[in-house]
């Protein structure tokens, strides 16, 4: 197996398979820091040179001994990736679609178990990105600090005394932190509280969008809530917000699960067991009822309707169930039909599995 198959053949990424604090609700916590080298323009305005120069020195720096002592990475430059392999590593969150699409010299430095990637030569120089199952945004940032930390000691970062780190988005500029969860919502969505909850984080500074970020659509009741502002706000008072912001939220989504089991337990036991019934008997599905589906029997499950099923099944399903993923298993690229066609077939295996084993 080359070092891209090893990135690239496997929907779940081992930090996937832990258990987080709130991971029934939480799906994932990301911490993403951007950063430029000084000496160079910014990628969008960089030469061919100038941009290879930043590659090849970030490069140089993958032997460094304090990198080691977090985990060891490989880098894998864009133009050795076949579109498919690109499209993958967007759909497992570790390359954006920005670095697979349209980067000049653009590389991504993955760890082991793929809870940091680094993306080299996207909108920013740098973007080094880490992730954590649950809810863990403190325990992201400490570790994409020390990355951080490692890089600044050998990059000279654009740096402006009063304005910060300097970006190519104006938004970005200040501390070049973006911080966000990945958070399952269901009883808000079926109790229509969701509108109110939406409206009111983002009077505090937050954005909400869809399961791919930024103009993505918000499938399967996931969405991804992080930091507007970067500028005027130290890091700690960004992630502080946040997780404050985030806290709520899970204990308002508790609270209607609570209360959906209580005043509607049959309507959403049928509701889950018919997206159980579906998943595992239907011969054709498109992306979004997978994602539909999908949700449900998440709920059933954290609710404990479904006990057979476990949901690191569902998280594998996420990644494997999305276009590029499932036209990599099958060697060529597919037909809408054809992919969701394979689609059904991929989970009506996958949850025969699961039937199996428990």
């Amino acid at each position: 197996m080359t070092e891209v198959q090893r990135f690239t053949e496997h929907a779940l990424s081992d930090w996937m398979k832990e258990e987080g604090p709130d991971s029934d609700i939480v799906i994932s916590t990301r911490i993403r820091i951007a950063r430029n080298v000084g000496a160079y323009p910014f990628p969008m305005l960089a030469s061919n040179q100038q941009s290879q120069e930043v590659l090849d020195r970030v490069r140089s720096l993958m032997d460094n001994d304090e990198l080691e002592t977090i985990s060891h990475f490989t880098l894998l430059p864009m133009s050795e990736l076949g579109e498919l392999q690109r499209r993958v590593l967007v759909e497992k969150h570790l390359i954006s679609p920005a670095l697979a699409n349209e980067s000049r010299n653009g590389a991504v430095i993955l760890s082991d178990n793929e809870s940091i990637s680094i993306m080299v030569n996207e909108e920013d120089h740098l973007r080094i990105q880490c992730l954590c199952p649950g809810f863990q945004i403190k325990e992201a940032w400490d570790l994409a600090n020390q990355i951080d930390d490692v890089f600044e000691v050998h990059l000279d970062y654009a740096f402006d005394e009063k304005r910060g780190y300097m970006t190519s988005c104006p938004t970005n500029v200040g501390t070049g932190i973006r911080a966000s969860v990945m958070i399952h919502l269901p009883a808000l969505v079926l109790t229509q509280q969701i509108n109110r909850i939406l409206s009111a984080i983002t009077q505090v500074g937050l954005a909400v969008r869809g399961l791919y970020g930024e103009g993505s659509e918000a499938l399967g009741n996931l969405f991804q809530i992080s930091n507007q502002i970067t500028l005027g706000q130290s890091e700690e008072e960004i992630i502080d917000n946040l997780h404050s912001v985030v806290r709520q939220i899970i204990e308002h989504e508790r609270a209607a699960r609570l209360k959906l089991s209580m005043e509607n337990r049959a309507k959403l036991l049928d509701r889950v067991s018919r997206s159980f019934g579906i998943l595992s008997y239907a011969a054709i599905m498109d992306s979004k009822e997978a994602a539909q589906r999908l949700s449900d029997v998440r709920l059933g499950i954290d609710l404990g309707f479904i006990k057979k099923v476990p949901s690191q099944v569902l998280n594998e399903l996420l990644v494997m169930t999305q276009p590029g993923f499932l036209q990599q298993l099958a060697g060529e690229k597919l037909s809408s039909e054809e992919r969701d066609i394979r689609r059904a077939q991929l989970i009506r295996d996958k949850m025969s599995e699961s039937d199996e084993v428990r």
